[in-house]
């Protein structure tokens, strides 16, 4: 698996353990299911953007045909 990916997982295990822990004090059931799929979005999309960013160096190879 690609660091990317691995990256990827790693904060989609992230947002589940916060959400649970939001659903388990109440703040969830206060804010209703509208804004929480909302607010999953935002953070699988910010999490897509740090794994693509953090991906490392992009480096483009020359072929010297001589």
């Amino acid at each position: 698996m690609k660091w990317t990916g691995l990256y990827l997982l790693g904060y989609v295990i992230l947002m589940i353990a916060l959400g649970l822990a939001l659903w388990k004090i109440g703040i969830l059931a206060s804010i209703g299911a509208f804004w929480t799929a909302i607010g999953v979005l935002a953070a699988v999309g910010l999490g897509i953007i740090l794994a693509v960013t953090g991906g490392g160096k992009k480096e483009s190879i020359e072929i010297d045909r001589g």
